[in-house]
Formats: C-alpha cells, structure tokens, sequence
C-alpha cells in the first residue's frame, strides 16, 4: 500500500495533553496523543472507491492486506500521529461538560495532491481518555449505517463527513441495544470516516466553559487558518503564529467567521429536509463547524410524512430532535455557540448578526427547497402555503415523503390525477378518505403551474434533481445488516451502488425504491433506534 503523505496540523498548532494513552481522566488541552487498540481479524468488508481515488489510493492500494492493517488500527503509516479530540458539548439541552472522542481516533491530516487536507479518523478503534464507561468499540450493525448514510448523503448532494472503508474486527463487542438489561456480543467493526475537518460546536464550549480564553481564542484562529483560509485573503498563506504576532484575527473576522457558521449549518439542516432526512441527536457535539453532517448514530428517513418523528428511542417522550424540529434546533444550538464564543467579542452586535443570517439563510433555502420540489421557477409567498396545505394532506393520509414528490413530477397538469400518486399511500382507507382534499390541491398546483414560465420538461428534470428516487431509507439499511451479521457483506456493496445515483431511474434497481414493507414499521433497526453501537 502507497504511503500518504501527513501534516498533523492541529497537533503542531494547538497545545495536547502532556500525558499520553487512555487512561480516563479531565484535560485541559485541545488533543491527547492515543494509540488505536489493535483487533484480532481486520478484514475489509466494503469501501468507498470515489473516496479512496480522492485520497490518491488506487484499487491496488484497497486490496493490498495492509490496507485493512492500517484502518483497523492494528498498523500505522509513515506520518500518521494519533490523536483524540476534545470537547464538551450539550446533550438533550443540558451541558455534560468534558466529553470528546470518546470511540474515535484521528489517525492524522493527510495532504491531497490538487490542494487541501483530510483528516482520517477510525471510529471504534479503542479506549481514549474520553470513553468514559465505554469500552470504545463498535458494533457491526452502526458501522454499516454510518459507512452507508455518509456515503449516500455525499451522492445527496448534503455536505457530510465521509467513509473511506469498514472494516470488521473479527471480534465480538458486548451492547444492551435498548438499554433495557438485555445485553448481546455483536460483531464488532471500525470505519474509517473523512473530513476536512472533526471540529465541532463542542471543541469551543469546552474550554469557554472553563473559563479557559487563551484556548479559546487559539482555537478559533486555528480553525479559521485552517479550514476557513479564504476569510484570510492572501494572508492564508502565512504561518498561523506570524499572523496571530501581527495581530490579524480581529472581533470583525471572528464575526465574519460566525456569521459564516450560521450560513453552512442552515443550509445543511434544509438540506436535510429536503430530503427527509433525520439526524436524531443533534447535542452541540455533533455539530460540525464547518456545517457538515457528522456522527450518524440513531439517524432515520422519514418514509410516511410525519414532522413529528424522531427515530431515537432516547428521544422518544420528549422528541427534541423530531423531523420538523431541526432547523429549531440547530438555531438554538448555534446560541449555544454563541455564548461560548462571546468572551472573544466586546458586545453581542455581531454574533447577533450572525444568528440572525442563520434565520435569513435557512428561509432562503427553504424558498428553494419549495420551488425546486415543486417544479417552479421561483417561490412566491403563496407557494409557502401550497406547500404547507401538501405536508398536511401527506401527514392526515401517511403519505410517503420520497414516492409522493417523486411521482409529483408526472402529474399532468391538463388532467391531474390523485390515482397517479396511488403507490404512494401505506393505507388505502386513509388514502380514499383524502382523496378529495388531495384532488383539490392538485387543481390549484395545476393553475400554479400554468402562471409558471418552465416548460413541462424542464420542470420535470428540475423535480427530478430535487427530489431523489433513492434513499438510504431504515429497511433496506437493515436488510444490509442482516446479510452481513449472517456472513454476507455483499448487501452493502449492493446497496452503496443503489445510492451513488439517488437522482436517476436505475432501470432492474426499482426494489430499492420501494415504501417501506409492513414488516419494517416496527421492526427495531427500522422504526426503532438508539445511540448503542
């Protein structure tokens, strides 16, 4: 296997942890040097070949047996220096304090040959100072919906970290799936997932919280060097150090920055939403600074329309994180950033400025998301309430999201049809019960698209680049898992080439495309998560 070549940036900027290995403990720093624990039987179960070409890896490289060597943790290359993250974060709108990688371990910040960097990171690789009660494993079944949804969410089109392989670890790992005293031993499996970079909300309320601005402020200027160089101008260049003596990180370019913060995570979370996408535990460390989705853990795709949502069980009397709460929550959750970022401001003008691009952005984006789902040119004001009148008919009927938008397109407006949205429907009762409400919105979407100046092709190929045929829904996920605990990964192969083209029809492939089977509406995997893995 070819050698990468490594720049372990926030290991030379940010100030680490004086003591190495995993042993529990608090920290004061930015990073605590740790070595992955090696595994009995690493084999490569499936991988991502956009990505590992990305890297500058080819097939060669993939198959060479080293290759599962160094991304299950049992070897490192030339360069690779190990790392866990810290930070604290809220969790289910409490603080929780220290809590950082606590499964996770960044390997190190490889350079690509056309520019930038990424950040290797194996989750399930062993114990860091942060596993608190954990034993900083992974089970088989998580990594297969983290491999996957990381995957399909890029073929999306929705910023998100990567999943370069998955790797089993030829060893069994103890979870109680429900927390409800019924342990098993799992098969245990690493991923290893890629980013430009892992920083979250978290690393910032952490060391706020102490009281600790000194971190804070580097910090900031760290990331700001890093992954947003162009805030720098021709300055990005320069070493981080020289521009901190020369005073170049002002109140003004840390407002730029927040503001532009708030930017990417509105558009992500209407991303999301577009495509009915839910994350299911959106605490503040799992919000990554540069508006990327990370950490799939209990995550769901709503299949019948049901704002109210959530796929996690943890969640389940309260529903914090529910479908139709996310862009809620992430706005609260950026306040939460907000205040951890204000000892580096004089007054609160400019993070309120930039709180308040968030709330302006995600409307944006939401215009958007209604006149590229409906086939418009544009979104007027009362397109919003057509679209509202849509969700409500979809929720009364358990509509599902993806069928019903998807064969939306077809519709001819001369003579609109309810029957043309019939496979849509999960109850035939409840569907001829709102048959007449459904055939009046249609009579006014066929007189709005009339006013509308986009021939019927080029509002078909619009709906059609909005509103995918294919998404990674619980059923066919579980189906993967199923496969692979019995011996056979092939499943997630077949289905990680179902998702590279969401957008496209994929002729023999229409299974995929499927609503959900009645055997999969309470099926634990498929309605019913938790954060176990």
């Amino acid at each position: 296997m070819r050698a990468l070549r490594f720049d372990n940036a926030m290991l030379r900027e940010l100030p680490g942890d004086p003591e190495s290995g995993p042993r529990l403990r608090q920290v004061d720093a930015a990073w605590s040097r740790v070595r992955p624990t090696p595994v009995a039987a690493p084999e490569l179960l499936a991988y991502s070949r956009e990505l590992a070409a990305e890297l500058g890896l080819t097939e060669a490289d993939v198959h060479d047996p080293g290759f599962a060597q160094v991304f299950a943790g049992n070897a490192l290359l030339p360069g690779m220096d190990p790392y866990a993250g810290n930070y604290g974060g809220h969790q289910f709108g409490h603080w929780a304090g220290q809590l950082g990688d606590g499964r996770a371990i960044t390997l190190g910040e490889t350079v690509l040959a056309e520019g930038g960097r990424r950040e290797l990171q194996l989750k399930g690789a062993g114990l860091t100072p942060y596993s608190r009660s954990a034993d900083g494993r992974a089970v088989l079944r998580s990594s297969i919906r983290e491999f996957l949804c990381s995957e399909a969410m890029h073929h999306l089109g929705i910023p998100t970290t990567r999943a370069l392989s998955l790797v089993g670890t030829g060893e069994k790992v103890v979870r109680d799936m429900f927390y409800d005293g019924h342990p098993q031993a799992e098969p245990g499996a690493i991923v290893c997932r890629v980013a430009p970079s892992f920083l979250r909300f978290g690393h910032f309320e952490l060391p706020s919280s102490r009281g600790n601005v000194d971190l804070l402020r580097r910090l900031a200027d760290f990331c700001i060097h890093r992954d947003f160089p162009h805030l720098l101008g021709g300055r990005a260049s320069q070493p981080l150090d020289e521009l901190q003596a020369r005073g170049a990180f002002t109140e003004a370019l840390y407002g730029e920055w927040f503001s532009e913060i708030c930017e990417r995570t509105a558009r992500l979370v209407a991303g999301w939403m577009r495509v009915g996408f839910v994350h299911g535990v959106l605490n503040t460390d799992n919000m990554s600074i540069l508006g990327l989705t990370i950490d799939y853990g209990p995550y769901g795709w709503i299949d019948d329309y049901d704002p109210d949502w959530t796929p996690n069980t943890t969640d389940a009397q309260g529903r914090r994180y529910r479908f139709g709460w996310q862009p809620r929550v992430a706005h609260w959750n950026l306040g939460q950033l907000a205040h951890a970022l204000s000892p580096l401001f004089a007054g609160v003008e400019m993070l309120q400025a930039g709180l308040d691009r968030h709330a302006a952005a995600f409307a944006e984006a939401e215009r958007d998301n209604v006149a590229r789902k409906l086939g418009l040119a544009e979104c007027r004001d009362d397109d919003l309430a057509l679209m509202q009148r849509l969700q409500a008919l979809m929720q009364a009927a358990q509509a599902d999201m993806t069928l019903l938008f998807r064969t939306l397109a077809d519709i001819e407006p001369a003579q609109p049809s309810v029957d043309a949205l019939r496979e849509a429907f999960y109850d035939e009762g409840l569907r001829r019960a709102h048959e007449p409400a459904f055939a009046a919105w249609l009579r006014d979407y066929a007189g709005r698209l009339a006013l509308d100046p986009l021939h019927a092709d080029e509002r078909r190929a619009r709906m059609h680049a909005a509103n995918p045929k294919y998404v990674l829904r619980n059923y066919l996920a579980q189906q993967a898992i199923d496969r692979a605990e019995a011996g056979d990964p092939s499943g997630i192969t077949d289905l990680l080439e179902v998702m590279r083209h969401p957008y496209g029809e994929q002729p023999g492939r229409e299974a995929f495309a499927a609503r959900r089977p009645e055997w999969a509406r309470s099926r634990a995997g498929c309605s019913m998560l938790s954060c176990s893995s």
